[in-house]
């Protein structure tokens, strides 16, 4: 049986272990990358693809008949035509959970880094005001506590789960929202009624239509103007010319984001001026780290060998 991987450059940079993925009875074609216009060159002939960010549309799939299976090395999977491959019966899964301790670990790293003004002091260290200092420490910036503190959680599947699980660890009260379009019950909070009471609201929730622009001039409007914004789930979530205009005016306290709208950012983005205060940028890591790549790769085998036997997993289309 043949595969081909058609990215793998997004997900191994050279630091993981692929033995996994050769145990699975597969002659495998690797490219670190394809463009467009080589899909289907590379699908033609193929059963078994992986894929990350390259676009399986209903084209490459109506000229590759041989593809029975696409692998999305990710957990979303807006980068295949799912009504085509089901039309077509190819088999789509992906990969789920993979990611959650590295993500958890960002989120708390923005979070804290943002209460504890890492990025000021560092600063002031490398332009030597602590060594002009009258005292021992410099107290320049002040710096709050994650304990006592309310945080808010938008979309509380499995990361939010994560997410809320570390956060009582600190000591945080942890609230969560109703989902965008339902009725709130005992155990969830309407939006508009949460934002004004949490000092920390991070978002895992995922880009639809209901949560476009879910947090835009409005929302930051009812927040604390010490709230904290996180958001590691999609840019689009986010009004990112409200976010930036809350920030410049003091409106909010300071935000970290590890995604934009647009993936990689074009330069007119607002988030991406340096003059914005208290705000953190990181290009799209909350998932990269080593040990999170590699259960991706580990998941992708799992996949791939319970197809084989005839009881897929991780489906999302048949």
């Amino acid at each position: 049986m043949n595969g081909v991987i058609l990215d793998e450059e997004t997900f191994d940079t050279g630091d993981l272990d692929l033995s996994v993925l050769e145990g699975v009875g597969i002659g495998w074609r690797h490219y670190p990358r394809t463009m467009p216009g080589q899909r289907v060159e590379r699908l033609r002939g193929e059963v078994v693809a992986v894929t990350n960010k390259v676009r399986i549309d209903e084209s490459c799939l109506a000229a590759c008949a041989d593809l029975k299976l696409v692998c999305v090395a990710a957990t979303g999977v807006n980068n295949v035509d799912l009504e085509a491959a089901a039309r077509r019966g190819v088999t789509v899964c992906n990969a789920r959970g993979y990611a959650t301790p590295s993500v958890t670990q960002h989120v708390f790293s923005l979070m804290l880094s943002l209460v504890t003004r890492q990025t000021e002091y560092r600063t002031a260290v490398g332009e030597g005001r602590w060594q002009v200092s009258p005292d021992f420490c410099l107290l320049d910036f002040p710096i709050s506590e994650l304990a006592g503190k309310s945080l808010g959680i938008v979309g509380y599947g499995e990361l939010g789960h994560a997410v809320a699980r570390v956060a009582e660890a600190f000591g945080m009260e942890v609230l969560i929202a109703a989902r965008p379009g339902t009725v709130p019950d005992s155990d969830r909070i309407a939006l508009p009624d949460l934002l004004p009471r949490v000092d920390v609201l991070s978002l895992h929730c995922p880009l639809t239509d209901t949560t476009r622009n879910l947090i835009a001039a409005p929302e930051l409007a009812l927040m604390k103007p010490t709230a904290i914004l996180i958001n590691t789930a999609r840019g689009g979530i986010v009004d990112e010319s409200a976010l930036a205009w809350a920030l410049r005016e003091g409106r909010l306290g300071g935000a970290g984001v590890d995604v934009l709208s647009i993936e990689p950012p074009v330069d007119d983005n607002p988030l991406l001026d340096e003059t914005i205060p208290h705000l953190i940028v990181t290009p799209h890591i909350a998932w990269a780290s080593r040990e999170s790549r590699q259960r991706l790769v580990e998941d992708i085998a799992e996949n791939i060998l319970a197809w084989q036997g005839g009881e897929a997993r991780n489906v999302v289309s048949v």
